[in-house]
C-alpha cells in the first residue's frame, strides 16, 4: 500500500499527515487568475465599459447630488480604498463636483465606524474630500419606508440614500453562507436597510416551522431559490441604484476583477468569475474531509475559520467526519460569537436565534447543528480545548491525534477498510462543485 504526505495550513505553521493514496478520492484546492496589477486602470475600464448598463459618465450629470455606498470595517478585504478613486476621478470628469457628492457606510446593524476606520475604508484623501456618513439601521427617522417585498417583508431603506438623485453601490464579492453571495444587492439589505427590514429577511435562512433548523435552500452559491437572496434582490429594487462597481479579490487579497454596471447583472457577473476562481469540480463525496483555513490570518479565531465548514460539508457524506484546522488564539473573539454557544440542545438555540437573529449566531447555529449531523474534530491549540467542547466538537491537538480518533469513528462505522477521503487545504476559499 502506498502512502503520500499531505500539508495543510494552521495558524502560522504546517501540519503533515501520510495517507494511503488509494483512500484519497481527492485534493479539493481553488484556483488562480492573473492578478490586476493597475487598480485605477481596471476600474476606469471597468466603468466605461459597464455590465447590463450605460457607461457611468452618460448616467450622471451636472448638479446631481449622489451617494456612494461603501461596506463597513469589517469587509476591508474588499479594497475600497484602492478603486473609489476612480469612480471618483470619472464623477468629476462628468461634472460632478466633489460637493455634490457624498458617502454612506452600508453598516446594516454593525457599531458606527470611527474617523481612523472611515480613513482605512475610504483612504486619507478622499476622507478629507468627501461627506461621510454611517448608515443607522435603528434610528426612528433614520429610515424612510418603500414598501414591502413579495415575501412581507417591510423595506426601510437609509433617508439619506433614498433622497440622492443617484446612488452607487461598491463592494466586494464572495461566497455567502446563506445568501448565496456577498456583494451587490447586500450594500442596500442589509448595508442601508432598517433593522425591521434585516430582522424579517435574515429570518428566511430559518424553515417556517420552529425546529426545522436551517432552511438547505439558503445556502452558499446558490441564488436562484434562495429566498434570502431573491428579497435582498426585491429590497435592493426599490432603492434602484443607478450604479455598481464591486471587486473579487484572490486568496492572498489581491484584485483579480472588477466588475461595474447595473446593480444585479454586473453583480451576478461577478458571482460567476467568483466560482470560476473557487470552483473545482469534485470527483466525489468522501466519508472523512481534512480541511484547513488555510491559516493565519483566516484561523485568527472560530468566527473566521469556520468559514472552511460550509465546503467542507459540500464534500462530505452523510454522518461523515470533518477534521478541522484552526489555530484560533482568539477564539473567543468576537464575544457576540462565541456567547451563542451558552445552549444545551438546537431547539432552545433556534428558538432564541429567531427571537434575536444575529449573523453571529446563526453562524454559531448553523456550526452547532453541523457537529450534530457530522462527527467535526478541530485540531487546535490545548488550551482551546474547553471552548471547542462546548460548540460540540471534539478537540485534537496534532493532526495525528485527529486522525486517530477518525479511525476510530471509522472503525464504529464498519468502515476501517473501506473509507474515502478528501483534503481541503484552503477551505474558505474552495468551493467543490459536483457534476
Amino acid at each position: 500500500m502506498a502512502f503520500k504526505k499531505y500539508e495543510l495550513n494552521i495558524g502560522k505553521r504546517v501540519e503533515s499527515i501520510e495517507l494511503p493514496e488509494e483512500h484519497v478520492t481527492q485534493v479539493i484546492d481553488g484556483g488562480s487568475a492573473p492578478k490586476i496589477t493597475d487598480v485605477r486602470q481596471a476600474t476606469l475600464a471597468a466603468v466605461r465599459d459597464p455590465i447590463g448598463s450605460k457607461p457611468l459618465g452618460e448616467i450622471v450629470k451636472t448638479g446631481d447630488r449622489i451617494a456612494i455606498i461603501v461596506s463597513d470595517i469589517t469587509r476591508t478585504w474588499s479594497r475600497t480604498k484602492d478603486y473609489l478613486p476612480a469612480i471618483v476621478e470619472e464623477l468629476n470628469n462628468n461634472g460632478v463636483a466633489d460637493s455634490d457628492i457624498f458617502v454612506i457606510v452600508a453598516t446594516g446593524t454593525h457599531r458606527d465606524n470611527n474617523d481612523e476606520e472611515k480613513r482605512l475604508i475610504l483612504g486619507d484623501t478622499l476622507f478629507e474630500r468627501l461627506q461621510v456618513f454611517d448608515h443607522d439601521a435603528y434610528g426612528e427617522d433614520a429610515n424612510v419606508f418603500l414598501g414591502t417585498t413579495s415575501r412581507g417583508t417591510p423595506v426601510y431603506i437609509d433617508k439619506r440614500a433614498v433622497e440622492a438623485d443617484k446612488v452607487i453601490l461598491t463592494g466586494g464579492i464572495t461566497t455567502h453562507l446563506f445568501a448565496g453571495f456577498g456583494g451587490g444587492r447586500k450594500s442596500v439589505m442589509p448595508g442601508l436597510a432598517g433593522v425591521e427590514t434585516i430582522n424579517h429577511n435574515h429570518l428566511l435562512a430559518l424553515t417556517d416551522a420552529v425546529g426545522g433548523g436551517i432552511n438547505q435552500e439558503t445556502c452558499l452559491t446558490k441564488i436562484e431559490g434562495n429566498r434570502v437572496s431573491e428579497d435582498m434582490c426585491e429590497v435592493c429594487a426599490f432603492l434602484n441604484p443607478c450604479f455598481l462597481v464591486n471587486s473579487i479579490m484572490d486568496a492572498e487579497g489581491d484584485f483579480v476583477r472588477i466588475v461595474a454596471g447595473h446593480w444585479y447583472d454586473a453583480w451576478y457577473a461577478g458571482t460567476e468569475a467568483v466560482m470560476e476562481l473557487q470552483g473545482v469540480e469534485a470527483t466525489a463525496k468522501a466519508d472523512v474531509v481534512i480541511g484547513s483555513s488555510g491559516g493565519y490570518p483566516m484561523d485568527i479565531n472560530l468566527y473566521q475559520g469556520m468559514k472552511a465548514y460550509a465546503p467542507a460539508q459540500m464534500a462530505m457524506k452523510a454522518n461523515g467526519i470533518f477534521i478541522a484546522l484552526l489555530d484560533c488564539p482568539d477564539i473567543y473573539e468576537p464575544p457576540s460569537f462565541f456567547d451563542c454557544f451558552r445552549f444545551n440542545d438546537a431547539l432552545t438555540m433556534e428558538k432564541e436565534l429567531r427571537a434575536g437573529f444575529t449573523i453571529p449566531f446563526y453562524i454559531a447555529f448553523y456550526m452547532y447543528c453541523m457537529s450534530l449531523q457530522f462527527t467535526v474534530i478541530m485540531v487546535t491549540r490545548p488550551e482551546n480545548f474547553d471552548a471547542v467542547r462546548k460548540t460540540g466538537q471534539i478537540p485534537a491537538a496534532t493532526l495525528g491525534e485527529a486522525w486517530a480518533l477518525a479511525q476510530e469513528k471509522l472503525r464504529i462505522q464498519g468502515k476501517e477498510a473501506d473509507y474515502t477521503v478528501n483534503i481541503m487545504p484552503h477551505g474558505v476559499n474552495t468551493v467543490p462543485m459536483f457534476k
